[in-house]
């Protein structure tokens, strides 16, 4: 049998209970409580994330197809988790009473670089580009004939038949990739970082808790959703606090369920 390389962490995927009554509540208040305790990679994290959204906006405005920031709107909860990977990291090392700073942290995650994260990273990534492109073939689909190339120009489109049609498809689509990343990521993700196990391992075990416990899972996801969409809303300056919350939050889900949680 090979030698686990990183003896300092646990082999293997624990047991998971079941979500305990108000399991929810209990997560997003530990996580707010690890963001005051430690928020200088929180705040580096929600930085990082405004700038490259408004980045994003410039360019899609400078190139005059603005649409695209509909699918980078919908598209954005698929790897909202990689961007808030290191406040994982700063919750279990606050609950292990060790240091948390940046400088830790960052130092932490380079040292993933040969560990089995940057494999389902670049699953989320590739998630997200293909996102992009059934999202574009939708839009061609119903309105590439349309003499639009600026929503925010041409709003009206979308209330016609072909716009609606386009958005009830893109809808059904984007939610069932949010559902299948959303299960292999919730506990695949801590499950990586916390202990010695394989990214395929890592996904089943995530992608079959959570089918086992489908209601108040999914009770988790719209969790994130509603509050990602309202952090977007004032020019996406709330992602500054929300997604490093949630970040630390996801960790708390997660810790709650995996027994010997580290």
């Amino acid at each position: 049998m090979e030698a686990n390389p990183y003896p300092s962490l646990p082999a293997g995927v624990p047991p998971f209970d079941a979500p305990r009554p108000a399991f929810i509540r209990h997560a997003l208040s530990a996580g707010w409580s690890d963001f005051r305790a430690a928020p200088g990679f929180g705040l580096l994290t929600g930085i990082a994330s405004v700038i490259a959204g408004w980045g994003l906006i410039g360019l899609t405005m400078w190139a005059g197809h603005t649409f695209w920031l509909i699918l980078a709107v919908f598209g954005f909860p698929l790897v909202a988790p990689l961007c808030a990977l290191g406040t994982y990291e700063v919750s279990r090392r606050i609950g292990m009473g060790q240091p948390a700073g940046i400088g830790v942290i960052l130092a932490q995650l380079r040292e993933e670089r040969g560990r089995q994260l940057p494999w389902l990273s670049m699953l989320m990534v590739v998630a997200l580009l293909f996102w992009f492109f059934l999202g574009h073939m939708i839009f061609a689909l119903f309105l590439g004939l349309k003499p639009m190339v600026n929503v925010t120009t041409s709003f009206d489109v979308f209330l016609t038949v072909d716009g609606l049609m386009m958005i009830a498809l893109g809808t059904v689509v984007g939610g069932i990739f949010a559902f299948i990343f959303f299960s292999m990521c919730v506990f695949g993700l801590p499950l990586l970082l916390a202990r010695e196990v394989d990214y395929m391992t890592a996904i089943l075990a995530s992608w079959g808790h959570v089918q086992a416990h489908m209601v108040p899972m999914l009770s988790w996801a719209a969790v994130i959703v509603v509050l990602l969409f309202l952090a977007m809303l004032p020019g996406l300056l709330g992602l500054v606090i929300v997604l490093p919350w949630l970040g630390h939050a996801s960790w708390h889900i997660y810790a709650q369920m995996a027994a010997g949680a580290r």
